[in-house]
């Protein structure tokens, strides 16, 4: 078995026994590490929500955990960028096969939307973890990014989670 196979193996597990938590770990390290899908794991911890009969009230902490998490885990991110600077950081995208010119294109057109691009961003797979690269190299105000990453992944959030409990509620009503 493959170590990322394992690795959501365990997520899953633990998000059984551990729904907020779970959520909440699941954002941080997806931000932080990718690639751990929270396009997997929140539909499935909004689908366990569902299955264990939780209301729909009960899922709103959860949704709110998964931003939170996700804001934590790309504010480290963000300053990490922020600290180390262009060049350094150069060295270690090379790794993810990120090179200088695909980095430039990111900065010219994170000069051009900016909030928008962070706000927009978190809601899209693999730019989620992305973004706050540019908002860190660019010196984005921290609030500023707070703000708008928060935002969002409450979208995010809501809609992933959501979408796994309203599954888990109609596959109880056709069953």
């Amino acid at each position: 078995m493959e170590p990322l196979d394992s690795f959501l193996i365990w997520i899953s597990e633990f998000l059984a026994g551990h729904l907020y938590e779970g959520v909440f770990l699941a954002a941080l390290l997806e931000t932080i590490i990718p690639p751990i899908p929270t396009l997997a794991v929140f539909p499935t911890a909004g689908f366990l929500a569902s299955q264990e009969g939780l209301s729909i009230i009960s899922v709103i902490p959860m949704i709110i955990l998964g931003a939170l998490g996700a804001t934590v885990g790309t504010t480290v991110i963000y300053l990490v960028a922020l600290k180390l600077g262009r060049n350094i950081l150069l060295r270690y995208l090379r790794f993810v096969k990120i090179s200088e010119k695909k980095l430039e294109r990111v900065e010219i057109w994170f000069e051009k939307y900016g909030d928008k691009a962070v706000f927009l961003g978190r809601m899209v797979p693999v730019m989620r973890e992305m973004i706050s690269v540019p908002a860190g190299l660019l010196g984005m105000k921290i609030p500023k990014f707070v703000l708008y990453t928060f935002a969002g992944s409450l979208v995010w959030s809501t809609g992933t989670i959501l979408a796994g409990y309203y599954f888990g509620a109609s596959l109880d009503l056709i069953i």
